[in-house]
């Protein structure tokens, strides 16, 4: 038997809606009645949580791991370390791997790696075969391999018809269905945010239109069918706005966010960085602001990381040539944090305990982000007033692709705990 109680911690499981200094006790990798204290022998292992917030494990569920096919960005297991280094004890990763997640063996081959994983991993199954749009992929076997959702994530299905069958299917096996919300005709080849910067610049513009279309689409859809359909890292004005008057009426749509979406805007990419270029791009203040608004009244309900590794030499290019992407699990707790929480003040710590915890969990129905009695022990411990610089040099990732490295950033993940083991501490 393992023991391990849990002291003087401030208490935060917005799913039983309970915040207070407490203990927490952990038998057996599942969380345990105080009361069964005094029935231990030996007594359990003390972690002294003076002045630190106990929480359920946080959820990303939006995470690009590589494998298969990209190991030398990331693998299974380097993700998960970053994972656990960033307070996350369960990642949902995406399915344009090499070959796609688009049927059961693939799927199976990830959950036999993940296994290992010092994190639980959970898979997506692709939309459509290849991540092509054009024939649906298997959803109903994908769904009996263990997926917890379907997308296509770095693609986006054009064909609304194509969507609308997805969604039915979705809506059948039980699992919801994730988009990246990108017009192709209106985007084209749109590199950065089309405005000011791109025109300055000369660098091909990405109208926030092309993403709105989408999202109007998946509204219409999730309507129709009576599922839910969530929008991944949205970005503009227009889609909060268009989501918030969608979920007034009920719609099943959702919405989440990115730090950096809120943490920079396209301003920075003056500076040719390629570590600011990303899908989608940074867009103008009005949007951060938007953005920011649409979190503060729980129109868009979920954080997210969209952490996506690429090697040195891949973004060591033109700006135009670069891959979209950044890394994000060890650097996106302390951005909210220190957005959210300390600077904007948008909302307090339960809220966006409850947006890592709650909110993903009810959206792709796991039994995690609680601290019930019987639930799996996956805590973390948070530091709200923990001052840090980021160090992209000292990442457990395997990639560095960073825009935030040497930020100064306040609150810290300090300890994660899955299934009752440490799997990570500061």
């Amino acid at each position: 038997m393992s023991a391990t109680i849990i002291r003087n911690g401030r208490v935060i499981d917005p799913a039983n809606k309970r915040d207070e200094i407490a203990d927490l006790l952990i038998v057996d990798g599942k969380i345990t009645p105080l009361s069964q204290l005094s029935t231990l022998n030996p007594q359990p292992d003390e972690i002294d949580a003076s002045n630190l917030i106990v929480c359920p494990g946080l959820i990303d569920m939006h995470v690009h791991l590589r494998e298969p096919g990209f190991g030398h960005k990331e693998t299974i297991d380097s993700g998960a370390r970053a994972a656990a280094a960033g307070g996350f004890t369960t990642i949902v990763c995406m399915p344009n791997t090499s070959p796609v997640a688009d049927n059961p063996s693939t799927i199976a081959w990830i959950r036999n790696r993940a296994a290992g994983a010092c994190v639980n991993v959970l898979p997506t199954g692709a939309i459509s075969k290849g991540l092509a749009g054009e024939e649906l992929a298997p959803i109903g076997s994908l769904a009996q391999a263990g997926v917890v959702a379907i997308t296509d994530d770095g693609h986006c299905v054009q064909n609304h018809e194509l969507m609308r069958r997805a969604v039915e299917y979705a809506r059948m096996v039980g699992v919801p269905v994730l988009d990246e919300c990108r017009d192709y005709n209106l985007v084209g080849s749109g590199v950065v945010n089309e405005g000011y910067w791109s025109t300055l610049l000369g660098l091909p513009g990405w109208p926030a239109v092309g993403e709105e279309v989408i999202v109007m689409r998946n509204i219409l859809l999730a309507e129709l069918c009576d599922h839910q359909v969530h929008c991944l890292h949205l970005t503009t004005a227009g889609s909060v706005r268009l989501l918030r008057e969608a979920r007034g009426r009920g719609v099943k749509i959702s919405g989440e966010v990115c730090p950096h979406h809120i943490a920079l805007t396209d301003e920075a990419i003056q500076s040719f960085d390629t570590n600011y270029k990303m899908n989608p791009p940074l867009r103008a203040q009005v949007d951060v602001d938007a953005l920011l608004e649409g979190i503060a009244d729980g129109t868009l309900s979920v954080l997210a990381s969209d952490h996506a590794p690429h090697a040195d030499f891949e973004k060591e290019v033109e700006f135009d040539t670069a891959p979209f992407g950044i890394i994000g699990l060890e650097t996106e707790l302390s951005l909210f944090l220190h957005l959210l929480v300390h600077k904007h003040r948008k909302i307090d710590i339960v809220r966006l305990i409850e947006m890592y915890t709650v909110e993903p969990a009810k959206l792709l129905k796991l039994d995690a982000g609680t601290l019930s009695v019987g639930a799996s022990a996956d805590v973390t411990l948070l530091d709200l007033d923990l001052e840090w610089t980021v160090r992209a040099d000292e990442f457990q990732s395997a990639s560095r692709n960073s825009p935030f490295d040497g930020r100064k950033l306040k609150g810290r993940a300090v300890r994660t705990i899955v299934g009752g083991k440490t799997v990570w501490r500061l």
